[in-house]
């Protein structure tokens, strides 16, 4: 029986979610879905440039896990790019992260608001709070 997954801590909004090739019509494109702890960890580990390490502990994960998701998510980019297809970045909070609590990380006092909330909208204080489940 497999260890119960843990929570991934995202700070990740991206703007688009959605990247085609260009003069490629939409119904002629295979598509790639980048699931929200993967592109938090592209973010972490390419954008910003830390390390495994650092990165892991952001996320409240191993750097092992971190390693394996990264991974994925290069692999996943890299594919897009040289096959000639779509990437769509999940918008849906994983499984484990629905009906979880948050903490907004400008105020503090939302912490009891439910996940879900698409665009990670603090419903206190109006700026963009983490997807961060306990």
């Amino acid at each position: 029986m497999p260890r119960p997954k843990k929570y991934r801590k995202v700070k990740c909004s991206p703007s688009a979610y959605y990247f085609k090739p260009r003069a490629i019509s939409l119904s002629s494109l295979e598509e790639i879905i980048l699931e929200p702890d993967e592109l938090e960890s592209l973010r972490l580990a390419d954008f910003l440039a830390l390390s495994h390490e650092k990165s892991a502990e952001q996320m409240k994960i191993s750097r092992a896990t971190f390693g394996r998701i990264v991974e994925k998510a290069r692999w996943k980019v890299v594919d897009a790019i040289l096959n000639g297809k779509a990437i769509k970045i999940s918008d849906e909070l994983p499984q484990l992260l629905k009906n979880k609590t948050t903490e907004c990380d400008e105020c503090k006092s939302c912490s009891k608001k439910k996940t879900g909330n698409k665009d990670g909208q603090c419903i206190n204080c109006k700026k963009l709070s983490t997807r961060s489940t306990k």
